[in-house]
């Protein structure tokens, strides 16, 4: 079966023919959730995935504001609906430093949320919790 495949060169316009298809050339796509593009960088769908799972907290945020919740339970659902939308399609992807403390950045922000402020007593005030105290809480 021959293809009548022509190799395109970067930035060239041109199509793909298959017997009477033909298909036009395009920078990126989406393909079973996953945006696809010519350069192979994931960085696109790297922040639809953040966007996604931000949106998803947000649809679920009454019930991570509720005081009547275990903070254990919300991690909980954390990690079991907004990671999961987070991570989808993950295998596929090549990360770099920069996409790397993009996620991070993401989940620690969700976990702020989630735990809320502390109670200072040195300094009589609310702060929100650092870096090595949201680890701790989530991985103890």
């Amino acid at each position: 079966m021959s293809l009548g495949f022509k190799r395109l060169k970067k930035n060239k316009i041109g199509h793909l023919k298959i017997k009477n298809y033909k298909f036009d050339r395009v920078e990126n796509f989406k393909y079973l959730g996953v945006i696809l593009n010519e350069d192979d960088n994931n960085q696109i769908d790297l922040q639809e995935r953040i966007k996604n799972a931000n949106k998803t907290y947000f649809m679920l945020q009454k019930f991570f504001k509720n005081k009547n919740i275990l903070k254990k339970l919300k991690l909980r659902l954390k990690n079991t609906i907004i990671d999961k939308v987070l991570t989808y399609a993950s295998e596929t992807w090549t990360l770099t430093k920069r996409d790397r403390k993009q996620l991070n950045v993401f989940e620690r922000k969700v976990c702020r949320r989630i735990l809320g402020p502390v109670y200072d007593n040195e300094k009589e005030n609310w702060r929100i919790l650092f870096n090595k105290e949201i680890y701790a809480s989530i991985n103890p």
